[in-house]
């Protein structure tokens, strides 16, 4: 018979043989919830970026891991969440729907339909967090993104694949030039995702409205985090965005992504980062801001031949205070991008828009440039810079040499062939057989207020009596001897035009 320690040995041999670890560690409680960010103790076995489930069947993403508790991101209405409740891992990776059933929509920071359309049908998982490209999966940036915009095609080209800066103070126009460079892209089989963080909901509207006005939408998707949203939503959406313009990169498409703006994403995170009991760094920001953002824009790239040959071209806002680029979020966004367009305020208030600023740079350059834009705008650059200088000087000069006033009325004639209406970007050839007039004199003999009736009568003749030059332009790309002759006639009858 059995004694009573035999039994009790026994039983410890048998819960000794027993791993409950598992069961036990699949799933947690809810020790603390502050504005979308819940503290989970007892969930030992999960993973960053996973899944994980709470009792009222809302999901969380897991973002911060310590040794006693997790730090999870509530995707959804937070306030069905309670103190106490349980958390269950799913060991699967924040993931989302994606495919071309997502263009003409918009979608939340999470990838959900809020425009009351039924949800997109797509099949295909793909997900948040993923790896960029490394180098030998990628080829050099030379096919160019036409943006439609003169001051940004001629002088700061961007290429397929780039990266490109956007900076400028709030009320400067970084906006519109995203959306215009959105609405030219309906001729050049380039698909594009405008992701919101922290806008108004009222300015997404407008800018919905814009898009479908354009015929854009077909090819467009929007993803919207308004400051109305918690920062979680405000935090994922560019990545979320990212992974749906990914999905079309891997399908050997163009692809377009605008974050509008990384100065509120930084923000949301921040506020995420001080709830995840963080420590503070420069500006309070968390200190790795840099990383987040960089992981995020590193991910755009020109793919080589035998991985398809897509690309995506990433174009960042950053609002600036008072022309401070010198400021913690500034710094980092502009030492991950391949350049930088910077929109100057004063140049704005001044009526010269876009406000695209001489400091604007693009380290791809002519690389992405057509043949005959890099030809015809070669001068352009140095002769604003030029007469920005010795309009400068000439205000503390009482007697110029001819010289110097023929510069200075040049400049004057080149600034105004620069500005453009929102909303009307223009095809490559067109803007090419403007500046070529330009960059050549045609304009020198021509009062400044005639230079808009000067466009707009070039560009009429474009379209009808030389239609035989433009279509030349659109086939060779380049000035040839034939380019070259045909753009002398066409500047100078419209000269002629213009001076009756």
């Amino acid at each position: 018979m059995a004694t009573a320690q035999d039994i009790i040995n026994k039983i410890k041999q048998q819960v000794e043989k027993t791993d409950l670890g598992d069961q036990l560690n699949a799933k947690g409680e809810v020790l603390e919830i502050k504005d979308g960010v819940a503290l989970v103790g007892w969930l030992h076995k999960v993973m960053f970026s996973e899944i994980v489930e709470f009792e009222n069947w809302l999901k969380g993403l897991v973002l911060d891991l310590l040794p006693d508790q997790v730090g999870v991101l509530i995707l959804g209405d937070y306030s069905e969440v309670s103190q106490g409740d349980t958390v269950v891992s799913s060991g699967k990776v924040f993931s989302i729907n994606v495919g071309p059933d997502f263009l003409w929509r918009v979608v939340n920071g999470i990838g959900e339909a809020i425009d009351g359309l039924d949800a997109p049908k797509s099949a295909e998982l793909y997900p948040v967090e993923r790896l960029a490209a490394g180098v030998m999966d990628r080829k050099p940036v030379k096919q160019p993104l036409q943006t439609g915009i003169k001051a940004i095609d001629s002088m700061v080209p961007i290429g397929r694949g780039q990266r490109e800066l956007i900076i400028g103070d709030r009320q400067t126009g970084k906006t519109t030039v995203a959306i215009d460079t959105i609405i030219n892209q309906k001729s050049e089989d380039v698909k594009c995702i405008y992701v919101a963080i922290g806008q108004k909901e009222s300015k997404v509207k407008r800018i919905v409205e814009t898009l479908k006005d354009a015929g854009a939408m077909d090819y467009t998707i929007i993803v919207n985090a308004p400051a109305s949203s918690p920062a979680v939503m405000q935090y994922l959406a560019p990545y979320v965005a990212c992974a749906l313009g990914e999905y079309f990169m891997f399908n050997k498409q163009d692809a377009l992504i605008i974050y509008d703006d990384l100065s509120k994403h930084a923000v949301a995170y921040r506020e995420i980062s001080l709830l995840l009991k963080r420590p503070p760094g420069r500006e309070a920001y968390p200190g790795d801001v840099f990383y987040q953002h960089s992981k995020l824009l590193e991910r755009a790239a020109k793919l080589n031949d035998e991985l398809g040959a897509g690309s995506l071209t990433a174009l960042p806002i950053i609002e600036t205070q008072e022309g401070d680029v010198s400021a913690y979020v500034s710094t980092n966004v502009i030492s991950i991008t391949d350049g930088q367009i910077f929109l100057d305020k004063d140049m704005f208030n001044a009526g010269n828009r876009p406000a695209v600023s001489s400091a604007s740079v693009s380290r791809v350059g002519g690389s992405a440039q057509t043949k005959l834009m890099k030809k015809v705008s070669g001068t352009l650059r140095l002769g604003l810079a030029a007469y920005r200088e010795l309009a400068a000087f000439s205000q503390f000069a009482s007697d110029l040499d001819p010289e110097t006033q023929k510069q200075l009325e040049r400049g004057k004639r080149l600034v105004k062939m620069l500005i453009q209406k929102p909303n009307q970007p223009l095809p490559f050839y067109k803007q090419a057989a403007l500046i070529f007039a330009g960059t050549n004199g045609y304009f020198d003999t021509l009062d400044v207020d005639k230079i808009a009736a000067f466009e707009k009568t070039l560009y009429e003749k474009l379209d009808n009596s030389f239609k035989e030059l433009s279509d030349m332009m659109l086939s060779e790309r380049k000035l040839t001897d034939d380019v070259k002759d045909g753009l002398k006639k066409l500047s100078q009858t419209t000269l002629e035009e213009v001076s009756a």
